[in-house]
């Protein structure tokens, strides 16, 4: 090797190891607190592991005790399959159509949009989930508003009928980070097209089908697959506003999940429960991947 080309190694090699200096952080940390711990759990679901003895090794048997013998499993699978199935289209719906009414350059607009990404900022907090609990309490103000047209009260939260609905009401009043993004979105469509699409003769009906929603098509997929995400990981509304009750009609995955792991100290099971979350999670994301094909306009691709 000549001495040119070991002067050029020697000073790829030093670049590289600059640049792993920089990154040694992020990748420590990435490795002993996501990694590991992901490593760890996965020996973990396969054990009776209570945090306090040594972990025993049982296989599967706590896979086989959770889907044949844990009720309360599928009712906290059930709670949040119907919450992310009607939440995420309705926070989606929202957000747009918040977005679409500040997709304009009227005078003060972005004051308004500040005001409501605020409760996407604060909706996870503690303090939020009180006073949620609070406002739909039997003598919260949502009674007293309903009081005056004649509606008797309820504890929205302790009952059994309305407590999910309560919490799904709450997740979609945060729709600020997924507004911002589809506000985004809209800023990237071209006016021309909206402005030859009304020289044709289409009303804002046709151009919203026609023009707004392929467009906005990779952002929709986008922030379809973020959000299915995080509803499958909600926690903070339900362990604070509901506790899983009444009846376990609001018992989230993740609320079961917890109350397993440092409720009952069975870190095995609560182990083998994250991994099962993890892998409903991929599934249907995968799902969500795998029909984009047919529903996502990207322009680079020819509109396919």
């Amino acid at each position: 090797m000549s001495g040119q080309s070991k002067g050029k190694l020697h000073k790829q090699w030093k670049t590289d190891l600059v640049g792993l200096a920089f990154i040694a952080p992020w990748l420590i940390g990435f490795l002993c607190f996501i990694i590991g711990p992901m490593i760890a759990s996965l020996y973990f679901s396969f054990t009776n592991y209570d945090l306090l003895t040594e972990p025993t090794w049982i296989g599967l048997g706590n896979y086989i005790q959770m889907f044949t013998n844990d009720v309360r499993f599928i009712q906290a699978l059930k709670v949040t399959l119907i919450f992310v199935f009607v939440s995420v289209p309705l926070k989606l719906a929202f957000a747009l159509f918040v977005a679409m009414l500040f997709n304009t350059k009227r005078k003060g607009v972005g004051i308004y949009r500040t005001l409501y990404y605020i409760p996407s900022i604060l909706g996870g907090s503690v303090a939020i989930a009180v006073v949620w609990k609070q406002l739909f309490g039997r003598d919260g103000a949502i009674n007293d508003i309903l009081s005056v047209f004649g509606i008797p009260s309820i504890s929205w939260v302790t009952s059994p009928d309305f407590a999910l609905s309560t919490l799904i009401l709450l997740v979609v009043w945060q729709f600020g980070s997924p507004m911002l993004i589809f506000l985004a979105g809209l800023k990237a469509i071209p006016t021309e097209l909206y402005e030859a699409a009304a020289v044709d003769g289409a009303n804002p009906f046709h151009q919203f089908f026609k023009i707004t929603l392929p467009m906005l098509s990779s952002v929709i997929f986008f922030n379809l697959v973020m959000q299915t995400i995080q509803g499958f990981m909600t926690f903070t509304q339900s362990f604070l506003i509901t506790q899983g009750g009444p009846m376990d009609k609001t018992l989230f995955y993740a609320v079961y999940l917890y109350e397993k792991a440092f409720g009952h100290f069975d870190m095995g099971y609560a182990s083998a429960l994250a991994w099962v979350l993890l892998i409903i999670c991929a599934i249907f994301t995968a799902f969500i991947f795998r029909s984009a094909g047919s529903w996502v306009h990207y322009e680079s691709e020819g509109g396919k």
